[in-house]
């Protein structure tokens, strides 16, 4: 079976890449990956041990091309009162999941959170945990600033390039 830091590589080139499917057999083992918007892993191991399924990627809504001059009207409309907003938002950065996982925000239950909204921030701070197959990863916010919102809640299943923060670079 391939080593969780081989599956992220594979992930990763999956993602970067043209093709939107890809199968590794191996010694009974199978990995597939799908992308579809979203990176889907399924992981299938031999019968004596147990089944590793990973939450299915979220449906994305498909355009007709009928509906785009409408969107591009409605976005025309929206935008004008809200540019202000829309600016900051564009400023922001977001801190990602580099791994399909569960999200905490402290690195015990009974410990504080790293972060909360308003905390500053530097490139090797470390803001959450993302735990896969039981290993704990810390993650840090590769980027300088001030987190000015927190995107996942503890306890909550995270995907491949979920964001989790929104960070004011400074």
């Amino acid at each position: 079976m391939l080593k969780v830091q081989e599956i992220r590589e594979l992930i990763k080139l999956v993602d970067q890449s043209s093709i939107d499917e890809f199968v590794y057999e191996n010694d009974g083992s199978k990995i597939k990956m799908k992308k579809n918007g979203g990176v889907t892993v399924t992981a299938v191991q031999p019968a004596t041990q147990p089944a590793v399924q990973a939450a299915p990627a979220p449906i994305q809504p498909v355009s007709s091309p009928q509906a785009a001059p409408i969107a591009a009207v409605q976005e025309t409309i929206q935008e004008s009162p809200k540019a202000e907003a829309a600016d900051e938002q564009a400023t922001l950065q977001k801190i990602t999941s580099p791994m399909v996982g569960t999200f905490y925000a402290s690195p015990s239950p009974d410990a504080d959170a790293y972060v909360k909204v308003g905390s500053k921030v530097s490139k090797d701070s470390i803001v959450c945990i993302v735990e896969a197959m039981k290993l704990f990863n810390e993650i840090e916010a590769e980027v300088d600033g001030e987190i000015v919102e927190v995107l996942a809640k503890n306890g909550q299943l995270v995907e491949y390039g979920q964001p989790l923060f929104l960070v004011k670079p400074e």
